[in-house]
């Protein structure tokens, strides 16, 4: 039950994040509800560590609620026992978790992703508004006066054809008329009535006259079929997006960073050798950023002696200072020059790439989230003696928000490398763990810790002494 509700509370907050890109498209509803069903499976490994913490609350929660934890501790058996076979569940979801997020999610996503980008390039569907110039349709531009709420009929159209680019040379004028888009939506038919069209064609020019043709036309019933471009749904070839980082398995993500590091590599030794440096730093470069080879022999860099420049410059004329001087400021800003023309695309490769550490690292962090959930919830639930949806909800909302902001913060600092991948994508896990293990362990021990009553005693008293003193301080 917890985890249907905490799919729902999450596939909500993905409703509010595209709204914006499903209203107004005239979607059929099963397109709809392909997209909310792949949405809602690319939430599950999220759903999975707040419904374990949510649940175990509640367990708990209602066994301390109904003293029943009181009677099983009074009858010698501990706290860990009962936890032992819900830590063997615990784990089991965890695999299923890992399972679900290396080989279903990906699939999932790719379905999903092709999906969304299918809908968000179905044009909105086209509304035709009283008084204001409709420009939905490639070429056209459709005036309609007012519209009859009873019959649907259109009065005062005003049509300019522009599919020539010619500007404002087709117009067509009716008192009345109906509008509908074909069944394959391929065709806007509009059925007008009681009205003409008026067509400049091009100018002709004899000698010093010019002449502009000009074409009028009345009819009582005409009906024009108008092509529509985009308005029809096209699904997104999926072979388009399996190279994403989100579409791939383990083995898949690990052959594509292995590529892709070679890639990056090269092209940071290209960066590297084309810096302008004195020669023997440049071979000195070269030798230390070549590919390792048995059979070639590196020269590193190495100083010899102790070169006093100052010592040296101070020596030279003028004239060779100012050389000198010039051409190590025209080769620093060459340098520098050319670092800022790379650096920012090396810097945003890197990024790229680091994306695929982090998903392989995900797919175990949000598994593992599950037992470091179960580890948190059952103890509080000890603590907190409230089962069904009312106080669990709010700790477990509060703690999963807490976790979830923890892990963001260390998933940013991987990806832009300011800490290590690992530790970056695993900082909730190491900050949460030692939590839930601690807590458990105060909880098995029947530590004084976890008892809210001896909080609430300590509290009650510190207010009883401070109206005590006020009360004294009044009296004399």
């Amino acid at each position: 039950m917890t985890f249907f509700i905490c799919v729902f509370i999450l596939l909500m907050q993905f409703l509010w994040k595209y709204i914006d890109d499903l209203v107004g498209k005239g979607l059929e509803w099963n397109i709809i509800f392909e997209l909310l069903f792949y949405a809602s499976m690319a939430l599950i490994p999220m759903a999975f560590p707040l419904a374990m913490l949510l649940a175990s609350i509640m367990s708990f929660g209602s066994l301390g609620e109904n003293y029943e934890l009181v009677a099983i501790k009074a009858s010698g058996i501990s706290l860990f026992r009962v936890m032992r076979p819900l830590i063997i569940v615990a784990t089991g979801l965890c695999l299923f978790a890992f399972y679900f997020s290396n080989n279903i999610l990906p699939k999932t996503n790719l379905k999903f992703s092709a999906l969304m980008v299918s809908v968000k390039k179905q044009k909105p569907e086209m509304v035709i508004k009283e008084g204001v110039f409709t420009n939905d349709i490639d070429g056209y531009s459709i005036k309609v006066e007012r519209k009859s709420r009873t019959t649907n009929l259109l009065y005062k159209i005003l049509v300019y054809d522009h599919t020539k680019n010619q500007g404002n040379v087709s117009v067509t004028v009716a008192d009345s008329g109906f509008m509908r888009i074909s069944e394959d939506k391929k065709f806007l038919i509009m059925t007008l009535f009681d009205g003409q069209t008026a067509l400049e064609e091009d100018p002709n020019e004899r000698g010093r006259d010019k002449r502009y043709p000009f074409r009028r036309t009345r009819f009582e019933k005409q009906v024009v079929n108008v092509p529509l471009r985009g308005f029809d749904f096209k699904r997104t070839d999926e072979n388009m997006l399996r190279s994403m980082y989100r579409m791939m398995t383990l083995s898949q993500l690990e052959h594509s960073e292995d590529s892709m590091y070679i890639d990056y590599r090269y092209r940071v030794r290209r960066f590297a050798v084309s810096m302008r440096y004195n020669d023997i730093l440049n071979k000195s470069i070269v030798n230390m950023s070549h590919p390792e080879d048995s059979l070639r022999k590196y020269e590193p860099f190495e100083s010899t002696r102790q070169i006093n420049f100052q010592e040296i410059y101070n020596k030279l004329d003028p004239m060779d200072k100012s050389q000198v001087f010039s051409s190590a400021l025209e080769l620093a800003r060459s340098n520098k020059q050319y670092v800022d023309q790379n650096v920012s695309e090396l810097y945003n490769l890197k990024k790229y790439l680091n994306k695929y550490s982090m998903e392989k690292h995900r797919k175990f962090t949000w598994s593992i989230a599950c037992v470091i959930f179960f580890f948190i919830g059952a103890p509080l639930g000890a603590i907190i003696r409230k089962g069904g949806l009312g106080m669990p909800v709010v700790v477990s909302i509060l703690l999963f928000i807490s976790y979830y902001m923890v892990s963001i913060v260390g998933e940013k600092f991987a990806r832009e490398d300011v800490w290590d991948m690992f530790n970056g994508m695993w900082f909730s896990t190491f900050l949460f763990l030692p939590v839930g293990l601690f807590l458990t362990y105060k909880a098995v021990n029947d530590s004084g810790l976890l008892n809210l009553e001896n909080y609430q005693y300590q509290i009650k008293r510190f207010l009883d002494f401070i109206l005590a003193r006020g009360n004294k301080s009044e009296t004399t």
